[in-house]
């Protein structure tokens, strides 16, 4: 089994190509169901991030269901990849949603949410580990946001697959889940 960060971020984006529409959507609704009995519900801002459909991510669309369901402040996001910062926004009924030239759907405008304000993160990640880690795209858009939130604030990884045992090179700066939950199981670290 792969342990570097290169060598999962490849293994993991393989296994998810090769995921069906059907799969996809069963197992994001799996996550959805394992979410549900999470201790995070006592929050009001929460961060969801809109999949990338040609990346086969999580749809996080039943997520948006359970929050709006629970009349939840609904917080997505706009990459500059220039900077490598990620500005968060209000989702509201009136928010145009439009793929960037990456193909992330992220919110044209909006009222703008500073991050300390975010209470709880749903994270995207390609692998982790049962200590917490998460292996992303590599681009450090998740780390310098997790970043800037407050200290408590909670982040939740979501992957369609279990936890590998380790990550060799993990970094002082690479911030830690709270939890990760994936159709089988919920992780807490």
């Amino acid at each position: 089994m792969p342990t570097t960060k290169k060598e999962l971020r490849l293994h993991y984006k393989n296994l998810r190509k090769n995921l069906s529409e059907t799969a996809i959507e069963g197992k994001s609704l799996e996550i959805t169901n394992q979410l549900i009995n999470l201790p995070i519900w006592n929050k009001a801002y929460y961060h969801v991030f809109l999949p990338i459909e040609e990346q086969k991510e999580v749809n996080t669309e039943y997520i948006l269901h359970l929050l709006s369901g629970k009349d939840k402040e609904i917080v997505v996001s706009k990459s500059d990849f220039e900077t490598r910062m990620m500005s968060h926004f209000l989702l509201t009924d009136n928010t145009k949603i439009k793929k960037n030239e990456y193909n992330i759907p992220e919110p044209v405008n909006g009222l703008p949410v500073p991050s300390q304000t975010i209470e709880v993160v749903f994270v995207p990640l390609l692998a982790f580990d049962i200590f917490g880690n998460r292996i992303g795209y590599g681009k450090g858009f998740y780390d310098k946001f997790l970043a800037e939130c407050k200290p408590e604030t909670i982040k939740i990884g979501l992957s369609f697959f279990e936890a590998v045992d380790r990550i060799d090179d993990v970094f002082e700066s690479d911030i830690k889940l709270d939890y990760c939950v994936t159709p089988e199981k919920v992780y807490r670290f």
